[in-house]
């Protein structure tokens, strides 16, 4: 096997090693066995189609974990007869890349197939990464499928993603997991069939709720739980072994699914914490707790564009007018680190946080627009009034719209005394800045606007 071939498999799982994850070794291998995406797989459906014909377009799938991305990938490129080669986003660069055009190109001089390359979470690649290929992609010398959990969109660069079909998956409906469940516990060659394991109805149920559509987090909790009712069955303790069935119950898969949350989960409740603990170290203005919470997460697998989209949020809504140069900092260090990936960009945010840590902080923009939200959604949709219409048509103007509003340029200080919410509001404040940094000169500035229209109205004929 060639260098390039081993650098692009080296992160591929073997399916008949016995320490293979059941979840791996579950992996359907043709179309008709595959469980869920009923809009893309039905006789009628794009995918089905493809199939049958062993066409295969460059795609970017895009869906939650566990939705079947690599799976499909893996399925549609042996349809098609080409070769096939997994490629990690996280874990390859450039380098990798380009052994894998020159082996692809040995491989159609020498037999004429095409090369399909699998790129999981293709949306970590940076922009540098995603050129690297598209001349390939262009060409037809590679088909690209990709995976992503995030919306390309947004982490795609134009040019490849307009040579692309995007396939968008679901999340896997309870039914589709009930199916994988009964398969993984049924299947003697590739399951947990020799096991002769019983699962009950309400273990059963729990597992599928906890899943919640990804069929990788049902199988690594399911494995878990086997284990843990042999282990159980042995010892004769908590499960029961009857009638040579040993038997998965309620207990025994909470347990096992506290254990597999150990591990970093996205979705679950770490993850949630993890994120608290950065947003709150932020805003009690920590830089080191925070630069430690963001360490924490970038170290357990978190999604670095995940961070950088709360870390402008927190600029909007913890610092707000305070320091205005946040909300574009913490977009910059989201720009900086799509240019660059991990681990460069990784300091951008590290930069970010320790600015939002360390800025004046003020929640009165975010206060006054949940205040605007629940009037709205108390008063309803009141009429604006007359003087604030637009008027571009005669019968608009004898309607009165537009009449008597004063524009502002016309004033030497630029300020006029002219009512700009509906009637029914008339007087009503919903901004209150405070007097921290930049605010201060905001709520200095408003408050001698006041005072001077109250001015004119009092010497007002």
């Amino acid at each position: 096997m060639s260098n390039s071939k081993t650098a692009a498999r080296k992160n591929q799982p073997q399916r008949d090693q016995p320490t293979t994850p059941l979840a791996e070794r579950m992996r359907p291998a043709r179309l008709d066995d595959f469980v869920g995406q009923r809009h893309l797989l039905a006789d009628d459906k794009l995918l089905a189609g493809l199939s049958r014909h062993g066409y295969l377009p460059s795609l970017l799938l895009w869906g939650p974990p566990g939705s079947g991305k690599t799976t499909l990938a893996r399925i549609l490129a042996g349809g098609s007869g080409a070769d096939f080669v997994f490629f990690s986003a996280v874990l390859s660069g450039v380098k990798e890349i380009r052994e894998i055009v020159e082996r692809s190109r040995r491989i159609r001089a020498e037999s004429g197939r095409g090369s399909v390359l699998f790129v999981d979470e293709i949306h970590r690649f940076n922009k540098s990464q995603q050129d690297a290929f598209l001349p390939h992609v262009e060409a037809g010398l590679i088909t690209l499928i990709g995976a992503t959990t995030e919306n390309p969109s947004f982490h795609v660069i134009a040019p490849l993603l307009s040579r692309c079909r995007v396939i968008v998956l679901n999340p896997l409906a309870a039914e589709d997991l009930q199916i994988i469940l009964e398969r993984a516990l049924s299947d003697e060659e590739r399951g947990l069939g020799k096991l002769r394991l019983k699962i009950s109805r309400e273990a059963a149920d729990h597992l599928i709720s906890i899943a919640d559509g990804d069929a990788r987090s049902l199988l690594n909790s399911l494995e878990i739980a086997a284990a843990l009712a042999q282990d159980q069955a042995r010892g004769q303790t908590a499960s029961q072994e009857i009638g040579g069935e040993v038997q998965i119950g309620l207990t025994t898969v909470e347990e096992a699914i506290q254990r597999h949350s150990l591990r970093y989960d996205a979705d679950g409740e770490e993850h949630y914490n993890l994120i608290s603990a950065l947003h709150k170290s932020l805003r009690d203005s920590d830089p080191d707790g925070a630069l430690y919470w963001l360490g924490r997460m970038l170290a357990a697998g978190e999604e670095p564009l995940y961070i950088a989209r709360r870390l402008i949020r927190f600029a909007s809504e913890d610092i707000g007018n305070a320091d205005p140069q946040a909300l574009g900092l913490a977009v910059q260090a989201r720009e900086s680190y799509h240019l660059l990936g991990s681990p460069e960009g990784e300091l951008a945010l590290a930069q970010a946080v320790v600015y939002l840590a360390t800025a004046p902080k003020s929640n009165a923009v975010y206060a006054a627009y949940n205040q605007v939200l629940a009037t709205i959604k108390k008063s309803g949709s009141l009429p604006v009034p007359l003087h604030l219409r637009n008027a571009p048509t005669k019968l608009m103007r004898d309607l009165n719209y537009g009449k008597d509003y004063q524009y502002a340029h016309d004033d030497r200080l630029g300020l006029v005394d002219q009512q700009h919410l509906p009637d029914q509001l008339a007087g009503t404040r919903f901004y209150h800045p405070t007097n921290r940094g930049h605010e201060a000169l905001v709520k200095e500035r408003l408050e001698k606007w006041r005072k001077i229209l109250a001015q004119r109205k009092k010497t007002q004929p």
